[in-house]
């Protein structure tokens, strides 16, 4: 498991005598990226695509349409992949509703996280979580809360994104979209946006709700990870493997900002054969 620890960190924006009393939690991160070649190759690939995206893409989110695609996974290898070649990068983890990363590392410990700084609990600098990976930072999702929606919405978020431009890339992850909007308001904070599509699990109709609703928060979509990918199938691609079952969301009523978002029947978020 992973182990938490504490130590003394310096910060020029803080005055000398909070620098003593400051105390960033730094954990020790063992999952490694997988230890699969055409996974490997393919995080590169969409390293380097996101680079030549341009300079001026630095906050990017990732996003799915449906739970258990492996949007997580994907973002967080992406962000450690950026920081194996150098880039100083910050992970957060936006998924208030239902977070998987704390007990997918089994930290020990408290973990404080996004919510309860944005409902004034915590300060920025308690927060951010330096990793045994050289450059590389994580702000967990917190405590769950039941208003993320409000939470997000809050100028404190649109604030702490500003704070982080001395990061190289700031990844985050999202709530998948089929029935949530918290996405589309982390999406108007963000330079770009990717969305990760499980192969032959979801339509294309549905698909292209979750562009539509991108777009409409004027966020550009960088494009789409195909994700695991059958080799017995497809031949050139190699399997990307099957993750987890990160959990299913519920129901979560509708939400009107950014155009009328309510939850899709259910059979149409299940259809899985209409490309």
């Amino acid at each position: 498991p992973s182990t938490v620890s504490r130590t003394c960190k310096d910060s020029p924006s803080i005055s000398r005598d909070t620098k003593e009393r400051v105390r960033r939690v730094i954990i020790s991160l063992k999952r490694e990226i997988k230890d699969d070649y055409n996974y490997r190759e393919s995080l590169k690939t969409l390293r380097t695509n996101i680079q030549f995206c341009g300079s001026n893409i630095r906050t990017i989110m990732f996003t799915s349409a449906l739970p258990d695609e492996g949007k997580s996974d994907i973002a967080f290898s992406v962000a450690a992949s950026f920081a194996q070649i150098g880039k100083k990068v910050i992970f957060i983890d936006a998924d208030i509703r239902k977070s998987v990363l704390v007990s997918r590392y089994q930290l020990k410990g408290e973990v404080n996280g996004l919510s309860q700084y944005l409902s004034g609990q915590k300060n920025r600098e308690d927060i951010i979580y330096e990793t045994n990976y050289e450059g590389f930072s994580v702000i967990f999702a917190g405590p769950y809360s039941p208003n993320p929606a409000e939470l997000l919405e809050e100028d404190l978020f649109h604030d702490l994104i500003q704070s982080l431009k001395d990061y190289d890339y700031v990844i985050i992850d999202t709530p998948p979209m089929a029935n949530l909007i918290d996405s589309a308001i982390v999406a108007s904070n963000c330079d770009g946006a990717i969305i990760v599509v499980e192969q032959g699990a979801v339509s294309y109709r549905l698909e292209q709700k979750v562009k539509s609703q991108l777009d409409k928060t004027g966020c550009r979509v960088l494009g789409v990870v195909l994700n695991k990918v059958d080799l017995s199938q497809n031949g050139y691609y190699g399997r990307y493997g099957k993750y987890g079952k990160y959990g299913k969301y519920g129901r979560y009523g509708k939400y009107d900002k950014y155009g009328a978002y309510s939850p899709y029947e259910k059979a149409e978020a299940a259809q899985t054969t209409d490309k």
